[in-house]
């Protein structure tokens, strides 16, 4: 097959070109904005910025599957950044989709979060409905916005839309929230729980992640499917897992809002792809160890 990948050298992509590329049949395609990072002898770099008009022009012709991970850093920085995000999150989602009817592609693989289901106490599954109003916030917006057009796009090639649960992992960005909260506890920066115990999450380790992904092209419809982790954990829980891996006890502050949790059922995921088999206590000590050694 030949497969594109965008954010190729971001947590996730990175991992999935990996597993992919351990397949001689394939060629894989990695498009990012910093140099190459994937070694492997049927891997091909692209160079380049999905905000560049042009480039779909360095793209192959023709293509079987599309991964499509990259998304703009700036997400947090709303209005000043919102044109920049949407361009990047959304508009180049249009772009990708007509690029892989056009070059004949067979499935196209869109990571969304699990976010646009909103908060509340019980997983959400696949079918729960999701949020389409201002409350969303603009981030999650441009992921449901983009989830809208590939859906349109299922009747030219399976749509597989993710959405992702907390991935986690050794490479991640630090200030996304698993690296924030081992930062927290090893400098003895103040956690703030809401209730008595924080949200609750599932996350998951980007290698297990990165099979689930990759198990995606074994599929032969389209479909919806949450990603995450097999354990449902507070914001204490996994501070306090943290504080065993490095014996450096957290400080917690406490506020008397409620918590909102961000759970994925993810019966399905282990049904049709694959069940995580790396649980929190492992893949934290990974990221510990790789953040020690910096």
């Amino acid at each position: 097959m030949n497969i594109l990948i965008t954010g190729v050298n971001g947590l996730l992509g990175y991992e999935v070109a990996k597993l992919l590329c351990n397949n001689p049949d394939h060629t894989i395609y990695g498009l990012a904005r910093t140099s190459q990072l994937v070694q492997a002898e049927n891997y091909k770099h692209i160079r380049t910025d999905l905000q560049q008009a042009e480039f779909i022009t360095l793209l192959p012709q023709k293509l079987d599957a599309v991964f499509h991970f990259a998304q703009s850093e700036k997400f947090r920085n709303f209005p000043q950044s919102a044109l920049e995000v949407f361009d990047t999150n959304t508009v180049s989602t249009l772009k990708l989709l007509e690029y892989a009817r056009q070059a004949g592609a067979g499935k196209f693989i869109y990571a969304s979060s699990g976010g646009v289901y909103g908060n509340k106490d019980i997983g959400f599954t696949e079918d729960s409905p999701v949020m389409g109003n201002g409350e969303l916030g603009f981030y999650l917006s441009t992921k449901l916005c983009s989830e809208i057009l590939a859906d349109n796009y299922s009747v030219f090639f399976d749509v597989i839309q993710l959405r992702f649960f907390f991935v986690y992992g050794e490479r991640q960005n630090k200030t996304m929230l698993i690296p924030r909260l081992v930062n927290s506890v090893l400098n003895r920066i103040p956690i703030i729980l809401a209730g008595t115990g924080g949200i609750k999450i599932n996350p998951v380790y980007v290698v297990d992640a990165a099979h689930a992904v990759v198990n995606t092209l074994k599929l032969s419809h389209s479909d919806k499917i949450n990603i995450g982790g097999t354990e449902d954990l507070s914001i204490k829980e996994i501070a306090e897992t943290i504080s065993a891996k490095t014996g450096i006890e957290p400080i917690f502050e406490y506020t008397d809002s409620e918590p909102k949790n961000l759970i994925g059922d993810i019966q399905k995921m282990k049904h049709i792809l694959f069940t995580p088999a790396i649980n929190f206590e492992m893949g934290v000590d990974k990221l510990i160890k790789s953040i020690s050694h910096e």
